[in-house]
């Protein structure tokens, strides 16, 4: 009886390993592969995907840019007639601006998304980011219907980024949902129990790194997303001084240029609980390689 229960325990035991991980690639079919990578991009910016499964499963995507490498340029998108925004996907902002990098930038409204038909904005639709933004000196969102002003992303002509220290001349800017990393700490009392699919952008201490995360997230057996505190200890580990979370949830997307200019989603994004949808957003955050 024993030799019995032994020899099912050991057919069992792989059997089960197998049925798990087919149910794995069941729910993966057309999104990045799970598995670690790195791999150069262009010269001066190197992509990783970092796969984490405790405490919970999480898919990291993150671009580390050298500023010192190439001709890089970083851009903010611009305001349509009125000093409103022409919601975009941020593979629509990639391709209409022939970048070869972007992300999702800040939060906006008017928003809603009661089902996948029934959502606003749609690409096209005019939307006002939440806070402070900027596009080559000209201020189309001041921020003032926050009661808690956001942090915000002033890039230089330049190309130097600070956080929170307003410049005379402003060129570009752009606002997120809160600050992670000031000075080289992790900001107290972040959130550390909602997870949600995330977006951040960081810089080292001397600036000459950016880093660029986006986090997967709301996709059982794939990726569950992050906390506010996980990504900020991502950022750090990855040596970023100053970090700041843009907007989340099915807004998270990261894009880069194909050979034909082309956007290739890195990540899957999941607007409406959807995989591999992307939303309209107002802002982005684009880098241009000449």
């Amino acid at each position: 009886m024993n030799m019995r229960r032994k020899f099912c325990w050991i057919w069992l035991f792989p059997a089960g390993v197998l049925l798990l991980a087919g149910v794995y690639f069941l729910f993966t079919p057309g999104r990045p592969a799970p598995v670690p990578v790195k791999q150069e991009l262009y010269e001066g910016v190197m992509y990783r995907r970092i796969i984490r499964y405790l405490p919970h499963t999480m898919i990291a995507h993150v671009i580390v840019i050298d500023r010192k490498a190439g001709k890089i340029e970083f851009m903010v998108t611009p305001p349509a007639d009125g000093g409103t925004v022409a919601a975009r996907t941020t593979s629509e902002f990639l391709e209409d601006f022939e970048l070869q990098i972007a992300i999702n930038g800040d939060g906006f409204f008017p928003w809603w998304s009661r089902s996948p038909v029934d959502y606003y904005p749609r690409a096209g639709d005019l939307v006002t980011p939440n806070g402070f933004s900027a596009f080559r000196g000209d201020v189309y969102a001041d921020g003032l219907q926050n009661e808690k002003p956001e942090p915000t992303l002033y890039i230089s002509r330049r190309n130097e980024l600070t956080f929170n220290r307003r410049p005379g001349n402003i060129f570009h800017a752009i606002s997120g949902d809160r600050m992670l990393i000031l000075g080289g700490e992790i900001v107290a009392d972040l959130d550390d129990s909602d997870i949600h699919p995330r977006t951040a952008i960081g810089v080292n201490r001397n600036g000459r790194y950016v880093y660029l995360v986006v986090v997967d997230g709301r996709q059982p057996f794939y990726s569950t997303g992050a906390t506010f505190q996980e990504l900020a200890e991502l950022l750090k580990d990855l040596g970023a001084h100053f970090a700041m979370a843009l907007d989340g949830g099915g807004s998270s997307t990261l894009v880069m240029a194909g050979e034909n200019g082309e956007a290739i989603v890195l990540n899957s994004p999941i607007d409406s609980y959807i995989p591999g949808r992307e939303r309209p957003v107002a802002n982005h955050f684009g880098v241009q390689i000449k």
